[in-house]
């Protein structure tokens, strides 16, 4: 982290209402970094994407768990962590949305969003459990 990176962590309770939060501090963000509304849009959705599975899958809705919400943004990137204090998970293990047998199915759709909305997409273990999800969009101007 350079001395040009700014950085918000955000804890957020394991409830659907803390969506519409992680969406709307990191809209506020993305605007001040000069994205577009097409790029504020898809951001916006990988984050709701984010934060809906990290509190319904990850953390089952229990509320004494917590999802964790980081934005860096630096000078060529907007970074966006979100972790849970669930049991993780492999994305491998996901099943692929457009295969056919699973097109009825709605698991795996919100990380095929945030893989193509976002320039960078990855899921490790998190420190002490759960999983973090890293999302990263290149700034405008580095483009």
């Amino acid at each position: 982290m350079t001395s040009q990176t700014k950085r918000m962590e955000v804890t957020l309770e394991s409830i659907i209402d803390s969506v519409d939060l992680a969406e709307d501090i990191t809209l506020r963000i993305a605007e001040a970094a000069g994205f577009d509304d097409e790029d504020r849009h898809r951001i916006g959705m990988s984050v709701r994407e984010g934060v809906i599975n990290a509190v319904t899958y990850g953390n089952h809705q229990n509320r004494e768990k917590k999802v964790f919400l980081t934005l860096e943004l630096d000078p060529g990137r907007l970074v966006i962590r979100i972790l849970d204090q669930g049991e993780g998970f492999v994305l491998s293990d996901v099943p692929d949305p457009l295969a056919e047998e699973n097109l009825l199915k709605s698991s795996g759709r919100g990380i095929l969003l945030m893989k193509a909305f976002m320039d960078e997409f990855g899921v490790v273990r998190g420190r002490t459990g759960g999983a973090e999800l890293t999302l990263v969009k290149k700034l405008p101007a580095a483009t």
